[in-house]
């Protein structure tokens, strides 16, 4: 009679075998999957609010996130807080697996056997981030539209397929620069505040129980700075996508400055520090867990 074998004791798994940036890229999705789901909310009312900004009319009242979050309860649903998520999974599942992945990579090339200082890492996040956000443009643009709620678009290839064929392959990379001027930085703030951070703290404290509660602390910390730094390159980057009429990044900086001041390029800033802080530092935390249970140094 044949024994049944253990799968404890069977061969490694095919995760087992994955090349170490394939590992990264798995567990950068997973992590951008969970960050993506809690804080969606916070990206659609950030949308709403920055959008809001065309219809306003000179000496309105100012709305705030909170009015954004009721309305949207109150004439839509609950649900359409959710508005935009497939388009955000879409592009953040396979989005935050390229970006930890090419950090892994990059670190792994250029700093083997020591850590980056401030400057180098810097320039790790940022290279990082402009791979991933040149590679998931199309998916982003279609993301900002589905919540802004100017646009009746039903699916995610329904959409692109839309803005493909009434406004040409460009619109699906519009605000490229605008989005890089926001991404790159703030992924190379990031990084530098988050590991600069880590490095200050006391060995015991980052190799304790409390890890994952030590690294989302530094995260947030890290996320407010770079998110206040980038917050008018997000608001020119809104304009540009939600606007079917192509404009340049300099139309749509002047356009802001024009109608609401240097406040206009601040609108949005509480939803998205709140959702980009929160996000960055779960994904990082859940990313460095995962990545400790593989055996690699994240």
């Amino acid at each position: 009679m044949l024994e049944k074998q253990d799968p404890s004791r069977q061969g490694p798994s095919i995760l087992g075998k994955a090349h170490p940036a394939l590992k990264a890229f798995m567990c950068g999705s997973l992590s951008g999957t969970c960050s993506t789901l809690l804080f969606q909310p916070l990206d659609l009312v950030k949308t709403r609010l920055q959008t809001l900004q065309n219809n306003a009319k000179p000496g309105s009242p100012k709305v705030g996130m909170l009015s954004v979050f009721v309305n949207v309860i109150r004439t839509e649903n609950i649900f359409s807080l959710w508005k935009g998520v497939s388009p955000s999974f879409v592009r953040c599942i396979p989005g935050v697996g390229i970006y930890f992945s090419t950090l892994y990579s990059l670190k792994q090339h250029f700093f083997l056997d020591r850590a980056p200082n401030a400057c180098e890492a810097v320039l790790l996040g940022a290279s990082a981030r402009s791979v991933a956000g040149v590679s998931m443009l199309p998916f982003t643009v279609i993301k900002t539209r589905f919540e802004s709620g100017y646009y009746n678009y039903v699916s995610v290839a329904g959409a692109l397929k839309s803005v493909y064929k009434t406004e040409g392959f460009r619109a699906l990379f519009s605000g490229l620069t605008a989005t890089l001027l926001r991404d790159t930085p703030f992924s190379g703030i990031y990084v530098m505040f988050y590991s600069q951070a880590k490095k200050t703290l006391p060995q015991e404290v980052t190799s304790s129980f409390y890890v994952p509660l030590v690294n989302f602390s530094c995260g947030v910390v890290a996320g407010i700075m770079a998110s206040l730094v980038t917050q008018p390159a997000d608001v020119v980057k809104t304009h540009i996508q939600v606007s079917p009429s192509h404009w340049r990044t300099l139309d749509a900086i002047n356009y802001v400055y024009k109608e609401h001041g240097l406040a206009g390029f601040f609108r949005g800033a509480v939803p998205r520090s709140l959702r980009r802080t929160l996000m960055a530092a779960m994904a990082w935390t859940v990313y460095e867990q995962l990545m400790a249970r593989m055996g690699l140094k994240s």
